[in-house]
């Protein structure tokens, strides 16, 4: 069986660092040598001992029960996302994991006719990406919105290689630092639900090793689960983009999810991307050799 010790190791720690006891609820009384929580701490707010706490904080989460590790989510006052993320290291440090992971696809896989003809189908811009951030499959319009992502020749297109390797991101994400935080997260919760995967650790290897931004994003071990929200871009043609989305699991392709963007009807953005559809429609096959 693989030990998770050190990512259960620097996970707490990392959570605990980042409760302060006026948050917790806790006497800040003298000096303290550490950030956030004492283990002490944790441990009276969990009801364990300090020297039960002090194990589980080492890594060795194999047996704990569901009970324990609910009362140190609440401890650790930690979100749905963080919470999830620390039963899925449970789970792995007993070796059921396995169980949970989503099966692995070949690496030249491709959409299936019927997914492109249902996002043909959509009016707004539509993407479906994979654990790893790899743009799989979009409609036009979704294909013309993220066009920036198609000027790297690598196969398929990958929203964290973008993010943190090509300049053009710091224009097409406003706020550059949120999207590099929420990219980041999502990869860090990717490998908590699969932290086998090659394709996986490679890119985190490669980015780590191209990008302080990304590297040290990386050390902090936030996760995160999102499903609905706005985000804003600016698009090299037709400018600022305020967007609200969706994401939604595909059940029939698990490990996909498919995200559909939307505009408040008669809103600048709505009429940009009813600019940026003529666009995409003239632009036609040259929409893959664009350049910036």
């Amino acid at each position: 069986m693989n030990s998770n010790r050190a990512e259960v190791h620097e996970f707490l720690t990392s959570r605990r660092a980042k409760i302060s006891p006026e948050l917790a609820g806790v006497p800040a009384a003298g000096s303290r040598r550490v950030p956030g929580l004492r283990r002490s701490e944790v441990a009276t707010l969990a009801g364990v001992s300090v020297e039960y706490y002090a194990k589980l904080e080492r890594g060795q989460l194999a047996g704990v029960s569901a009970g324990v590790l609910e009362a140190i989510a609440r401890a650790l006052r930690l979100d749905d996302a963080e919470r999830a993320h620390l039963m899925r290291l449970a789970q792995e440090a007993n070796g059921s994991s396995a169980l949970l992971r989503p099966s692995r696809r070949p690496k030249q896989w491709t959409v299936r006719p019927s997914l492109q003809w249902s996002l043909d189908t959509i009016t707004a811009p539509a993407i479906v990406v994979n654990h790893r951030s790899d743009l799989l499959a979009t409609n036009h319009l979704g294909r013309a919105m993220h066009n920036d992502l198609y000027a790297d020749p690598a196969t398929p297109p990958n929203f964290a290689r973008f993010t943190f390797l090509d300049s053009a991101a710091h224009r097409f994400y406003p706020d550059w630092n949120l999207f590099a935080d929420m990219t980041v997260a999502n990869l860090r919760t990717a490998a908590g639900i699969d932290p086998h995967d090659k394709g996986l650790h490679d890119l985190v290897g490669e980015l780590s090793t191209r990008s302080d931004d990304f590297r040290r994003r990386w050390g902090s071990h936030n996760v995160r689960i999102h499903g609905t929200g706005v985000k804003h871009f600016r698009h090299h043609v037709v400018g600022d983009l305020e967007l609200a989305y969706e994401t939604m699991d595909l059940v029939a392709e698990p490990g996909l999810k498919m995200t559909i963007y939307a505009a408040e009807p008669d809103s600048p953005t709505a009429h940009a991307l009813t600019l940026l559809a003529s666009w995409a429609a003239t632009a036609g096959g040259m929409l893959d050799r664009w350049a910036r």
